[in-house]
């Protein structure tokens, strides 16, 4: 069975094959966190960012710093 990958997908597998066996555990492991906060968001490979994903963000860098700011002050 031969699966189609578009040319983003197959340079990230090309770079994933080089890596040593413990990086390609533990970013595998990276991957499944990371596909676990969000399973029901697809990757859009495009080379652009639309403003939505500007606003989008932005609002989200913003609350981070919020975040890291409280922390430091309490």
């Amino acid at each position: 069975m031969e699966i189609s990958v578009t040319s983003q997908e197959g340079t990230l597998l090309t770079a994933f094959r080089r890596l040593a066996p413990d990086a390609t555990s533990e970013l595998t492991r990276l991957i499944e966190r990371l596909g676990a906060v969000a399973p029901e968001r697809k990757v859009d490979w495009s080379d652009s960012w639309s403003d939505e994903d500007l606003k989008e963000f932005r609002a989200a860098s913003l609350r981070r710093l919020d975040e890291n700011e409280a922390e430091e002050a309490g």
